[in-house]
């Protein structure tokens, strides 16, 4: 909140015109995003000022920038705020609502800031594989930004399977080290030509409202794995469930599951690496709390090989029955 970040702000959106400009030479038409602070925002000259940045970089376009608004600002006046958003709009500026979910005000910002985007916070995004809780709240918000009419980006996307997931969920835009690390800017347009997405992120279609609780079964498993590593390191007071009827992925199993795929090939092979996870689970915690710590860790392989298995059957339950 000092006079400087305002100054500050100037210069990074001056630079980041010049680097569009420059790449438009070379034959990169390529959007960029830019942070900007809420108090430059809210400047009355703000809008102006923007108008003069673009006039003296004519090789960059207004529509390939996108200024992006933390969702954690301090908004001061909502309907200013909205205003000079609109009138960016009218010239080209697009504007984005960054780590959104990490504030008290995502809903009336959602409301009354007519921005095009929204940006997921990597604290969601990183550990939606084995937290339930992060995957229902990445759930929502991209509910939300379909309620809305909002396009949605996740952040922290760092590995295939957050990308798999992502796409499961019906989000297709992402960013993150699982694409690519930072670079220098001279770099960037000879990745940009040779890049190639992951082949497991190919005609990937988001699931139906139906199989969402697969996906969370999916992560549900995980976490469990994980709850029984922590144990046999110490790092857990309690192990998970070990009645593979009792723990969540069982309940659901046994539940809601069986009539929907019941007659799917995979099913079967779902069920019975269940029940395997959990007997060689309560073998590696009786070996820890027996004192073998170092057998049970390395049996934890083992029991890594069959969450990949169970989690591939999974998996299959989407496919046609007679894939």
């Amino acid at each position: 909140d000092h006079p400087l970040s305002v100054e500050l702000g100037e210069w990074v959106i001056a630079s980041a015109l010049a680097q569009m400009a420059a790449w438009r030479a070379e034959g990169l038409d390529i959007p960029v995003s830019v942070n900007l602070s809420a108090r430059q925002l809210q400047q009355t000259d703000f809008v102006q000022r923007l108008r003069e940045l673009l006039a003296a970089q004519p090789g960059a376009r207004a529509c390939d920038l996108e200024l992006e608004v933390l969702e954690t600002s301090a908004l001061d006046d909502l309907a200013h705020a909205s205003q000079v958003i609109q009138a960016c709009l009218d010239f080209g500026v697009r504007f984005a609502l960054d780590d959104f979910g990490t504030g008290y005000a995502s809903l009336a910002y959602l409301k009354r800031l007519p921005v095009a985007m929204l940006k997921i916070d990597q604290s969601f995004v990183r550990d939606m594989l084995f937290d339930p809780d992060d995957l229902a709240i990445l759930e929502g918000v991209i509910g939300l930004a379909t309620a809305f009419r909002r396009q949605i980006i996740a952040e922290g996307v760092e590995t295939v399977e957050h990308g798999e997931m992502l796409l499961r969920l019906g989000c297709e835009l992402a960013q993150g080290y699982g694409i690519a690390r930072p670079m220098p800017a001279a770099e960037l347009p000879a990745w940009a030509a040779s890049w190639r997405p992951d082949p497991c992120w190919l005609n990937k279609p988001a699931v139906s409202r139906d199989d969402l609780a697969l996906l969370f079964a999916g992560v549900e498993h995980q976490a469990w794995i994980l709850g029984i590593e922590l144990r046999i390191q110490g790092e857990l007071a309690l192990a998970p469930p070990l009645d593979p009827h009792t723990c969540r992925f069982g309940q659901w199993l046994n539940s809601e599951s069986r009539q929907r795929y019941g007659a799917h090939p995979a099913f079967n092979a779902v069920e019975n690496l269940h029940r395997e996870v959990h007997v060689i689970a309560t073998s590696l915690l009786e070996l820890h709390a027996s004192g073998h710590h170092h057998q049970a860790l390395a049996g934890m392989m083992e029991l890594h090989r069959r969450r990949d298995a169970l989690l591939l059957q999974l998996n299959n339950l989407l496919l046609p029955d007679d894939f």
